[in-house]
């Protein structure tokens, strides 16, 4: 089952990883890659490049940045492939910004599957 995790933080707030033990992005995206579970991730852009779309009553509605009010935003994302939730829990838990962010782990809800 595919599961994206949406990766979480400050931005421009990340610390040196190397100081912070554990995996870099490299090292966890090696063991991933090894192990057949990452397919597909990436940085985003900063939220000051973002817009937000809305239609309310057939007028499409932009602004800029994200939505949410909050310093935390979704700084990247990685889509990636696993057993069960469990191990798509014990992925994320290895995944650097772990370290000072946090990751929301989803199942991905094909469009075929209702």
């Amino acid at each position: 089952m595919q599961y994206m995790l949406m990766i979480c933080g400050v931005e421009g707030a990340q610390p040196d990883l190397a100081d912070q033990g554990g995996y870099t992005i490299e090292e966890w995206l090696g063991e991933m890659s090894r192990r057949g579970v990452w397919q597909q991730g990436d940085r985003l852009r900063p939220t000051t490049e973002a817009a937000t779309v809305r239609v309310r009553n057939n007028e499409v509605l932009i602004s800029g940045g994200p939505f949410a009010e909050t310093k935390e935003q979704m700084i990247g994302y990685d889509l990636i492939d696993c057993t069960d939730l469990d191990e798509a829990i014990e992925v994320a838990s290895k995944h650097p910004v772990a370290r000072f962010g946090m990751i929301e782990v989803r199942p991905v809800w094909p469009i075929d599957e209702e």
